[in-house]
């Protein structure tokens, strides 16, 4: 089932970005442009991701940094 028809995104390729490492519908986005466009689908995407574990949400939740070596960045 098309979750994005702007750009012909599916549930099984936003379950596989999730699979990833994306957490939220920005790092879906990031990945595949879903929810760029007119934004109709970002709340599905969100009810897709859920509130699943997830290594960066458990790091922020924590209050510790979600971003590591911000020297690399810079």
């Amino acid at each position: 089932m098309y979750v994005c028809s702007c750009f012909g995104i599916t549930e099984q390729q936003v379950k596989k970005h999730a699979e990833d490492g994306a957490c939220t519908p920005r790092q879906v986005a990031s990945a595949c442009k879903a929810g760029t466009d007119c934004g109709s689908c970002v709340r599905r995407i969100q009810a897709l991701l859920g509130r699943g574990a997830c290594p960066r949400r458990e790091l922020a939740d924590q209050g510790r940094p979600v971003v590591s070596d911000l020297e690399d960045a810079a």
